[in-house]
């Protein structure tokens, strides 16, 4: 979940490092470091906490250099201490890593046999001085890095600074990503395209297991087998550079904001001239899918749980759902026709990418949803069905969820049609309502203020119940995890017709029920469920429109009232309310919305 970034050029770096490493926060925050060679030696600034320290410290003592290289670090092994930030260096090499080396106990009781001595917690100094170890050999650094890549298990993204060979930075991939960079006279690597789109168009994504000398004329590949390839140069879109807030207070603020405009372009971008969804070209056709398996990790597996009520339902198609870390260990059997759908953010989620290559494996016809059309994942499934959400800064996801539901739900017309489970009219019907979502979307957020009251009462409570039937039960599990990941408070997402089998007996005055209640075929079992909870002194918040509020005449303590929508429209509008509640818990309680603690946007380790 680190983020990477290495420059080689013929002026001075740290600034364009940092301006890199800004853009790549949001991997992660525990501590951040820069390193440049100055006069044949490694100059080194690291720092804990958030990149902020790191950027202070280096106003307060420039960096020379034309070479360098920058880590912002999410904490895998050892404490987010500034001794354990990267960059990791010998007086031979300097390396920053995001990853993991399996490894690195083996390798550092074998180092420290042969002399070397340790002086960090982490994983990544055994490269380090691995690498140390074959340069005091005689090895060359290019020869150095390839014995040392052979030697090393786990999954990794590398670069090495040498103090000795001023115009030379290696690189290297497995299991984790890499973008290099082609700039004025310069070359770049980074973990992906949003560190490099400031400073160069031109890139290439490195395949798996791939490994690259970059030197300021350019890069040379070498493959898992050291044969030197080939790769694509792909050009980049228009850079908007640095997201701002404008506005907002937060950046996850301005993303549940951009959620109407962030679908609609979603939609648009899956609609035919007729009005009617059209997919990219398959290569297969869709009515051969027997059964479609769904696999995910967080609030992307909660699209796919909503996802699986859409296409049951409507196309009568079976669908498994699946969290991406389970199912690649699982080793289930597949459908000898089955579909695999992969829903990332980043498309480059560690366990979603090795369940995607599982199922290629086994011959499993594969799609990928996701916000990188140029991520790994995408790169390898069948087909790319993109959200067009946009940059997403806030680690907690919002316009991501939205857009992958809206992709879904295309999907499941365009499955439906051709299993021929929906007639034209019907077809027709839904597809009306699906391109009203951004404006009932739109209307949802006018009950921001609402939300922010009723917030209030929520930031007192150390526990919050979410209450979901049918395709809601997937938004009371979204809604929940917004609230834990943001506010810090404890709080479970719960199918409402499971209350009796356990989760009552949490219910008292002192524990907030959020109940969401679509009106849907399930709408009065819902409400059954809400008039459980009042009966026990439970505090209850409502969601649902006006019309089905009202069937509780007023005794509820609380309600947000979003706007009529037809029931496969649903999940879209009903999301918005959890947002926002949980957006203006967390303000309240004063946390770090944008950057919640322990976590980080893209989760490219086990």
């Amino acid at each position: 979940m680190c983020g990477i970034i290495g420059i080689n050029s013929r002026e001075t770096v740290a600034p364009k490092l940092l301006d890199g490493l800004r853009r790549l926060e949001y991997r992660g925050y525990d501590s951040a470091g820069v390193a440049t060679l100055a006069d044949g030696r490694i100059e080194r600034c690291r720092a804990q906490g958030k990149l902020t320290n790191l950027v202070r410290r280096v106003g307060r003592r420039p960096m020379p250099g034309t070479i360098g290289i920058g880590h912002t670090r999410w904490a895998t092994h050892g404490l987010p201490t500034e001794t354990n930030a990267h960059p990791i260096a010998t007086e031979r090499v300097a390396v920053v890593h995001n990853g993991i080396i399996e490894n690195f106990q083996t390798l550092r009781r074998e180092l420290t046999c042969l002399g070397h001595r340790f002086h960090t917690e982490t994983d990544t100094e055994a490269v380090a001085v691995l690498a140390t170890e074959y340069l005091n050999r005689g090895f060359s650094p290019t020869a150095a890095v390839r014995r040392t890549l052979r030697r090393l298990e786990g999954a990794f993204a590398l670069v090495f600074l040498f103090p000795d060979v001023p115009d030379l930075l290696i690189c290297a991939r497995r299991g984790s990503p890499l973008v290099i960079g082609y700039g004025e006279r310069e070359m770049l690597v980074g973990s992906d395209e949003l560190a490099l789109g400031a400073f160069s168009r031109r890139v290439v994504y490195l395949e798996e297991g791939d490994w690259a000398v970059l030197t300021t004329d350019g890069a040379v590949i070498f493959d898992a087998t050291d044969n030197d390839v080939d790769r694509p140069i792909r050009e980049l879109g228009r850079c908007d550079g640095l997201a701002e807030k404008n506005n907002y207070r937060h950046f996850m603020q301005k993303e549940i904001f951009e959620q109407p405009a962030a679908v609609s372009a979603t939609l648009q971008s899956l609609l035919h001239s007729t009005g009617m969804v059209q997919l990219p070209e398959l290569p297969w056709p869709l009515g051969e899918v027997e059964k479609f398996g769904i696999i995910a990790c967080g609030t992307s597996w909660h699209a796919g749980l909503v996802a699986k009520y859409w296409l049951e339902r409507i196309a009568r198609v079976p669908v498994e759902v699946d969290i991406a870390s389970e199912f690649r260990y699982r080793e289930p059997p597949l459908a000898r026709n089955g579909a695999a759908v992969f829903i990332s953010q980043s498309g480059e989620t560690a366990d979603t990418l090795a369940a995607l290559r599982y199922c290629r494996e086994h011959g499993q016809k594969t799609i990928a949803i996701v916000n990188q059309p140029n991520s790994s994942i995408a790169r390898e499934a069948d087909v790319v069905l993109p959200t067009l959400a946009g940059p997403e800064i806030g680690v907690a996801s919002t316009k991501a969820f939205m857009t992958q539901l809206a992709v879904l739900a295309c999907l499941t017309l365009a499955t439906a049609r051709v299993r021929g489970t929906l007639d034209g009219s019907q077809e027709a019907r839904l597809t009306a309502h699906l391109l009203e979502a951004p404006t009932a979307i739109a209307a949802a957020l006018t009950q921001d203020a609402a939300a922010e009251q009723i917030a209030g009462d929520l930031a007192q409570a150390r526990d919050v119940i979410y209450l979901g039937r049918g395709s809601a039960y997937p938004l009371a599990l979204e809604g929940a995890l917004k609230l834990k990941e943001i506010s810090y408070i404890h709080a479970e997402g719960y199918a409402a017709g499971e209350m009796k089998h356990g989760p009552i007996a949490l219910i008292d005055n002192e524990v907030p029920v959020i109940a969401m209640a679509p009106p849907d075929h399930l709408f009065p079992k819902a409400l059954s469920n809400i008039e459980e909870v009042l009966a026990r002194g439970g505090r209850v918040v409502m969601i649902s429109d006006a019309a089905g509020i009202a069937q509780l005449y007023g005794r509820q303590a609380q309600a947000i009232a979003v706007p009529e929508c037809d029931p496969f429209v649903a999940p879209l509008v009903y999301t918005i309310p959890v947002q926002l509640l949980a957006y203006h818990t967390a303000a309240l309680r004063g946390t770090d919305i944008d950057q919640p603690r322990n976590l980080a946007k893209s989760v490219t380790v086990e």
